[in-house]
């Protein structure tokens, strides 16, 4: 099984942990970063090769993580010299694939058995499967529905929460999804699922319940290392076990 990680954006959301590291490198608790946790959470799913879509401080990451074989993986790079969207870098080695791949952002923390998803993608038969997750909002305000011409209210809700489901950042693939797209063509994962749509194709969604963070922001790092001691035996089960022995 393979993976490609995204790895190559600026993390301005994040700064000022990403001024000088790159998003994918920097620290959890005290004793890995985040690629780190999902290279090995990959190996322990039964992955065997990675391709790191690489740009923005690129060169850091590869001096990091090598060829992968501290992490039991064969780690090849791809580098991205501008922007490609999400999907665009995988548009580059799209014909050193496998059949069946997964595409996810390498800035994830998730027990998600990265294994089984790509499992049940390829016995689904589908285009694209996307690991999705509940989410909800609860309004600050009272929510008015009103009629088409804005004069009249029809229905009121106090502080509604509105419940949807999100992409985790994490897709199953199928190499002949891509085949009609360009190398080195813009590319965001919005733009192939509104196509996949739009010839009557649907993408699978495979809800997830478990333990899921994006660390996009600062206050999403800072829970993440907040909750790295209790969360640690659930993202790196076979190290807690190999800790305790």
């Amino acid at each position: 099984m393979h993976a490609v990680i995204l790895a190559g954006g600026k993390g301005t959301r994040l700064r000022p942990y990403t001024t000088c590291v790159p998003k994918p490198l920097v620290p959890i608790g005290d004793t890995y970063s985040i690629l780190e946790i999902v290279l090995h959470q990959l190996h322990n799913n039964g992955f065997h090769s990675v391709t790191l879509a690489i740009g923005h401080m690129g060169h850091l990451i590869r001096a990091f993580v090598g060829d992968g074989t501290r992490y039991g993986l064969e780690v090849t790079y791809t580098d991205e010299d501008t922007p490609l969207g999400t999907i665009g870098p995988v548009l580059q080695v799209l014909d050193d694939l496998p059949e069946h791949f997964l595409v996810m952002n390498g800035d994830v923390l998730t027990n998600l058995d990265y294994g089984a998803f790509l499992k049940k993608h390829v016995q689904s038969g589908g285009p694209v499967t996307v690991s999705t997750y509940n989410r909800e909002i609860k309004s600050e305000f009272g929510v008015l529905d009103v009629t088409e011409s804005g004069d009249q209210i029809v229905a009121f809700r106090e502080k509604p929460t509105v419940r949807f489901q999100v992409s985790m950042g994490i897709y199953a693939m199928t190499k002949e999804t891509l085949r009609r797209y360009t190398p080195g063509q813009v590319l965001g994962f919005d733009t192939l699922m509104l196509d996949l749509l739009a010839e009557g194709q649907r993408p699978g969604s495979d809800l997830f319940g478990g333990y899921w963070l994006d660390i996009g922001r600062p206050e999403d790092y800072d829970m993440a290392n907040q909750q790295w001691q209790q969360m640690a035996p659930v993202l790196l089960p076979h190290f807690a076990l190999s800790a305790a022995d």
